[in-house]
């Protein structure tokens, strides 16, 4: 293809290529590798292969795409549009042709490999103290000589019955409150909600007779990548059940701070992110409603933690500020509200939601949750806690005080920005060793406990890439076999003693699996994938050495890995990659989706909100941005594991080889320049 021809770009992958005028984005799709699936042959009948072009200024993708980058709809896409109906923005991937630069979202439900969402709900016992419960009530009858409304007699009950005063109701509750009373033969059932803090009760739901239907409420950990929500049985703390999908607004850029530059260069933008995430939110309610089998209806309370820039988006405010030092956010505290307000109009119109408070500007509710659920500031020991995601929450504390942070890794680690590298699905990579005498591979795919060297490993199983604990794995058994020195550099053939280490113009690539001869990929890790993992775990070592000079210390007592990555990820790996300080392995731990556990805290337990606010008030905030310090552990941090910071445990348990492939460049330098803050 020329360097003129149009550039096409697609999102969630990354992936990117230049195609003539005229190539239909099915066609583009499928010789970048991207995962956009097709079962009619392209004839616009299955429409699996439904894609969301993006218009605007994308100055991370040094493109701006305009009117008419696509060809116009024809009449195959209005035929199936009139018969099926096609979601608004939405066209087929096999009608719409290229026609000038073009960001093209492909939607989960357009991937042949659907993202398996590894923010499972955590086990850990929580107090129940709901702010949402169910009261049964016997209520007065009206009486033509003691005239008196239905709430009003209501409240006398509520009074009288369960010493309830000071209540509210809404016009939803007024208008299903006398048919309750006259079914239930003047004995209902109450949903009350108290929020934190406060003497007032809200009555959220009423319904005659003794309601066992069941009262439940939503914890979502509203991520830049992924949404994870867990359905909770507001009685007793039950989660029937979890679920997740991609962040829609992935599509206008991959970390927080490339969403800020499409607000900035695109008027409106903001209004357009705020649509998609809410909308994503409400399909998300109704889809995990949908598999616990239970009405929308009773889902009566949600609890929402993320980091600043997606609480500003979610409410519909500009976070321009948030992109721009001091990085003001518009509130900082805890905020209740109703649901519909933030677009969740599928579950009960009544339906209150609590966002938890944000620490600082870049620092949001997500750490905040984080740390409700690990409790740091009660710790005997100094605790080190990084929840890796597209941006980093870090906290760092025992009893005499915490600290916190966030860190710009960006989404190399969720496998993007990595050739081969796609979500955590099916077919993915996520295992991997290398053998340091022979340097040979073996690897497990997600969906398969089997190594791809065990003979039971079905030849026929669809190896489609590799996700971000895959890519991890890799880059530090390579470093470990010796075909990776400590600046980042892969050897050649005969430096590294393997042809598998392939030349890639001045650079090369290692190969781990080739299925072309089956019509499958061919699966490397390239330079550039190296050095897209260097900054991310620069990133988020620096931030965490940062609040170590802070707290004026040169090691901690354990290290807590919170999110997706904490239970997928091998302490050795993280250590040798550099990911996390020194420390024995047997003092890594894993805390699992601590995000998402910290909101199901604060759904089930009324006290834990009051609590964390006042916690979130004794946090002391380290914005990177602007701390002198970051830049050099950033650069000292480039190295592999690292340049200058001994790692005396990692050595008790791998001896790394004292490769050195650069010219010109000693070894334990980083090669790398510190990118500007992305989220």
């Amino acid at each position: 293809m020329s360097d003129q021809d149009p550039l096409v770009i697609f999102t969630p992958s990354g992936k990117r290529g230049r195609f003539a005028v005229g190539t239909p984005i099915l066609s583009a799709a499928r010789q970048l590798g991207v995962d956009l699936d097709s079962v009619c042959g392209g004839r616009g009948i299955c429409s699996k292969c439904q894609i969301a072009p993006s218009y605007g200024d994308f100055p991370k993708h040094g493109v701006t795409v305009r009117d008419g980058a696509l060809s116009d709809w024809n009449e195959v896409e209005a035929r199936y549009d009139r018969v099926r109906g096609l979601k608004e923005g939405r066209r087929l991937g096999c009608q719409a042709k290229v026609q000038g630069d073009i960001v093209v979202d492909v939607p989960p439900e357009s991937q042949v490999h659907r993202q398996v969402v590894r923010k499972a709900a955590s086990a850990k016992p929580i107090i129940m103290d709901p702010a949402t419960r169910l009261v049964l009530i016997e209520v007065e009858e009206p009486d033509m000589h003691s005239p008196s409304g239905d709430l009003e007699r209501v409240k006398d009950a509520l009074r009288d019955q369960w010493q309830v005063a000071n209540v509210t109701a809404s016009l939803p509750i007024l208008k299903a409150l006398q048919p309750a009373l006259r079914k239930g033969k003047w004995q209902i059932s109450v949903a009350l909600h108290q929020p934190a803090g406060s003497d007032e009760m809200m009555i959220l739901g009423v319904w005659p007779g003794l309601h066992e239907g069941g009262l439940y409420g939503l914890a979502v950990d509203l991520g830049s990548t992924t949404i994870a929500a867990h359905l909770c049985d507001l009685t007793d703390g039950h989660v029937l059940a979890s679920s997740g999908l991609m962040n829609p607004q992935i599509r206008f850029g991959e970390d927080l701070m490339s969403r800020v530059s499409y607000v900035m260069m695109n008027p409106g933008g903001d209004a357009e992110m705020t649509q998609a995430v809410q909308g994503a939110l409400n399909d998300l309610a109704m889809e995990i409603a949908g598999e616990a089998d239970i009405d929308p209806a009773l889902i009566l309370e949600t609890v929402i933690v993320c980091n600043p820039v997606m609480h500003h988006l979610l409410l519909g405010i500009d976070p321009v500020e948030l992109g721009q030092a001091p990085f003001a956010l518009a509130t900082s505290g805890s905020l209740t509200m109703e649901a519909r307000d933030i677009g969740l109009t599928g579950i009960a119109p009544t339906a209150q939601t609590y966002l938890l408070p944000c620490i600082a500007g870049h620092v949001g509710a997500d750490a905040a949750a984080v740390a409700l659920a690990e409790e740091p500031n009660t710790s005997n020991d100094l605790a080190l806690i990084v929840d890796v995601g597209t941006n980093a929450e870090i906290l760092l504390g025992d009893t005499s005080g915490v600290l916190a942070c966030s860190s710009p890794t960006g989404p190399a680690f969720e496998g993007a920005q990595i050739s081969a590298g796609q979500r955590a699905a099916p077919g993915a990579i996520e295992r991997i060793e290398i053998d340091p005498d022979t340097k040979e591979p073996r690897f497990r795919v997600i969906g398969s406990d089997l190594w791809s060297d065990d003979p039971a490993f079905p030849a026929d199983t669809q190896v489609t890439g590799i996700c971000g604990s895959g890519i991890i794995e890799a880059v530090a058994e390579m470093r470990m076999a010796g075909l990776l020195d400590a600046s980042g550099l892969i050897g050649s053939a005969e430096a590294t003693g393997t042809a598998r280490s392939e030349p890639t113009g001045r650079t090369h690539a290692y190969l781990i699996h080739d299925a072309t001869a089956q019509g499958g990929p061919r699966i490397t890790v390239t330079q550039g994938d190296i050095r897209a993992i260097q900054l991310a775990k620069s990133a988020l070592y620096a931030g965490a050495r940062l609040l170590m000079d802070k707290r004026g210390v040169d090691k901690v007592d354990r290290v807590v890995l919170a999110g997706a990555f904490g239970a997928h990820i091998s302490p050795k790996h993280a250590m040798v990659l550099g990911m996390i300080p020194d420390v024995p392995l047997d003092k890594v731990q894993s805390a699992g989706n601590a995000a998402g556990h910290g909101a199901r805290i604060a759904l089930c337990n009324r006290a834990a909100r009051t609590r964390i606010e006042e916690v979130v008030g004794q946090i002391h905030k380290v914005e990177t941005a602007v701390e002198p310090r970051f830049q050099e552990h950033f650069v000292n941090a480039n190295a592999i594991p690292h340049a200058t910071d001994p790692f005396p445990e990692l050595a008790q348990v791998v001896t790394l080889p004292a490769v050195h492939f650069g010219q010109g460049s000693a070894p334990g330098t980083g090669g790398g320049r510190r990118r500007r803050r992305s989220g």
